[in-house]
């Protein structure tokens, strides 16, 4: 594949964004290409790594009782082998929905899954306590209502 995606590489990501479960017959009417054709800019795209995989997108409320919440994290030391075990850590763990690192008041913003306010506090302590984190700070703010769920990246080139 070209190093660049063209106008219908972009068009066939927007459509695969939206419906992941999407034929190819149906994608290929979408950008008028045929379903060969079609599926081999697919292939494309996905050995190029512009598409990393396909998820199935799950109704968190039909999952049962639990609370995301929005930590804002200050590690105690800036330096890069504090910075690596602290997004190591992050990484490893379940109960973490998504980790930024970020610029601000704030090294790291952390959206965490968990059963209830005592869950997180619970999970939030341990990582303050566990020393090899560095963690100086978290602040929480605790997740009141979701109005827009992230849905993919706007495809800018269309």
């Amino acid at each position: 594949m070209a190093v660049q995606p063209d106008r219908i590489d972009y068009k066939i990501m927007r459509h695969l964004q939206d419906d992941g479960r999407i034929s190819a017959k149906a994608l290929s009417e979408l950008v008028n290409l045929s379903a060969r054709a079609t599926l081999t800019r697919i292939r494309d795209l996905e050995e190029a790594k512009y598409i990393r995989g396909y998820r199935a997108e799950l109704n968190r409320a039909t999952l049962g009782p639990h609370v995301a919440v929005f930590a804002e994290i200050v590690l105690k030391d800036q330096r890069q082998t504090a910075a690596a075990q602290f997004e190591r850590h992050a990484s490893a763990c379940s109960h973490v929905v998504a980790c930024y690192l970020v610029s601000g008041r704030y090294d790291y913003l952390v959206r965490f899954g968990c059963r209830d306010l005592e869950h997180y506090t619970e999970l939030s302590n341990a990582w303050l306590d566990d020393g090899a984190l560095g963690i100086e700070k978290i602040v929480t703010n605790t997740e009141l209502k979701t109005i827009k769920e992230f849905r993919g990246f706007p495809m800018m080139k269309l």
